[in-house]
């Protein structure tokens, strides 16, 4: 009789201890990837019944919830949904969430550390619980001067402020309405969805920051020139050899410049005539002398290989080790494998101005509660340190040469000097070229920073395609700053 007690009772017992490791595993351990879990229709229910917070851009809500009288209460708005898609990106019943509704959710919908003791109140007080409001640096001018001007093309705009970091405007094309994904509606908002995704057009890709890289082309000559002259071994005076045209090593192929013949005539060319002029070849040979782990390590202090939160998360762009000198020289000018975002082409122009010092981007202002008290300012910090400010301000000479009389003259400016580099990537066979101006203004005490790519340019053969058609975007860009 003992013995069969003592065998129920550690059944029992058991019992107990499985129960408390599964309860303890899904309240410690599973619990965050159970409200993740779009098929949990009590977190979808949750996350409607509290009114989530707004984002701000000059004060003025760009995504906001209003009262329904359904069952979930709230839907999410969208003030020109189109407009800044980019920088909001969708919050939605069963298709996830992106951009600062997915980067900024925990404030959003009320649920991080900064709101316990806020909600906290509410509950005692009787009150409605609310998320807190995200403001963004956007500035709704820049924006809209960046969003008009890119016009009908595929590409992207990045803006920065380049003392702070601050993203003044942030533009993907094609983009889409956000409101088109608010519905409550489940199998609208999936159908909908689905409509997005299989446009190939792919107007749910954030340009700017992530999805299909672009090849940078000449304005990677930028990453480069820093290289060299954070080397010591090299200033924007140093001379390379200067052929019309260069067998690359081991390879049958060969290299021109932009504009055929030799860079701007002679047997040797000076790094700031080459960099004014847009030349490949002087580039290989300097990438070649260089090495691949000379220019790297510039290429990573400028951002390359990480992961850049805005808090919006940016894929990271790449510089990886070519497999033969051939293609060291071919990724020295901005081909090969080299691929980029804007916001990292923007960070090398914003560190270029700001006295070789790049700082930390972000879209966040500040956070403030539903009654307008601020839980969070931003502060600027340095992200890296690329370059001293004497080899700072001389490769802003140079990139000043390339606005004044060189290959980027569309981005001219009446009464500003504007420091900038034109690139004109190609793409595989066939493709269109990828066409760049990235650069800042005014020269001296910049107040902007900006990268501009339109992916549907030019064809082959086509010289100066990323002065046509990137720089008066990037012109109009800066002016609308300036004109602030």
């Amino acid at each position: 009789m003992n013995r069969q007690l003592r065998g129920v009772s550690t059944v029992i017992v058991l019992m107990f201890v499985a129960l408390f490791v599964s309860t303890t595993s899904i309240q410690f351990f599973s619990a965050d990837s159970l409200r993740a879990d779009s098929r949990n229709s009590r977190t979808i229910l949750d996350s409607y019944s509290t009114k989530r917070g707004a984002i701000l851009v000059d004060g003025k809500p760009i995504a906001e919830s209003t009262a329904v009288d359904d069952q979930y209460q709230y839907q999410r708005k969208y003030n020109n949904g189109d407009l800044y898609s980019a920088v909001t990106g969708h919050f939605t019943i069963g298709q996830g969430n992106t951009g600062i509704e997915s980067a900024e959710n925990a404030v959003l919908s009320g649920n991080s550390d900064e709101s316990f003791f806020q909600n906290l109140n509410a509950i005692l007080t009787g009150q409605d619980v609310q998320g807190d409001n995200v403001n963004l640096t956007i500035d709704p001018a820049v924006q809209q001067a960046a969003y008009d001007a890119l016009g009908a093309n595929t590409g992207a705009v990045v803006a920065i402020q380049p003392k702070t970091g601050k993203i003044l405007a942030m533009v993907s094309k094609p983009g889409y309405d956000p409101n088109t994904l608010t519905s409550h509606d489940t199998d609208e908002v999936i159908s909908r969805y689905k409509q997005l995704e299989a446009d190939a057009s792919k107007p749910l890709m954030n340009r700017a920051i992530g999805g299909d890289l672009y090849t940078p082309g000449s304005v990677f000559k930028l990453v480069v020139a820093s290289a060299a002259l954070a080397s010591g071994k090299y200033t924007l005076d140093s001379t390379l050899p200067n052929p019309s045209s260069l067998q690359l090593p081991g390879s049958t192929f060969r290299i021109n410049n932009a504009e055929g013949g030799s860079c701007g005539g002679g047997d040797r060319v000076a790094i700031r005539v080459a960099i004014q002029n847009s030349c490949n070849i002087p580039f290989a040979e300097l990438g070649q002398r260089l090495g691949y782990d000379t220019i790297k390590k510039t290429a990573d202090a400028y951002g390359f290989g990480d992961v850049i939160d805005i808090p919006t998360s940016a894929t990271p762009s790449q510089y990886p080790e070519p497999d033969s000198t051939a293609r060291l020289m071919l990724s020295s000018f901005g081909q090969a494998d080299d691929r980029v975002t804007p916001l990292q082409m923007a960070m090398v122009a914003s560190g270029i101005a700001n006295g070789g010092r790049v700082m930390q981007p972000s879209l966040v202002e500040s956070i403030e509660t539903s009654d307008l008290k601020t839980v969070q300012s931003f502060s600027p910090k340095q992200y890296s340190a690329p370059l001293s400010s004497d080899d700072a301000a001389d490769l802003t000479k140079a990139m000043q040469s390339v606005v004044a009389a060189g290959t980027g003259t569309n981005a001219k400016i009446d009464g500003v000097d504007v420091a900038g580099k034109t690139g004109t990537a190609e793409g595989g066979t066939g493709d269109p070229y990828t066409l760049w101006f990235t650069g800042f203004a005014p020269a001296k005490d910049p107040e902007v920073a900006v990268a501009v790519v339109v992916g549907n340019g030019g064809g082959l053969g086509q010289s100066g395609v990323g002065n046509t058609v990137a720089a008066p975007v990037a012109k109009k860009v800066m002016e609308a700053v300036l004109n602030k």
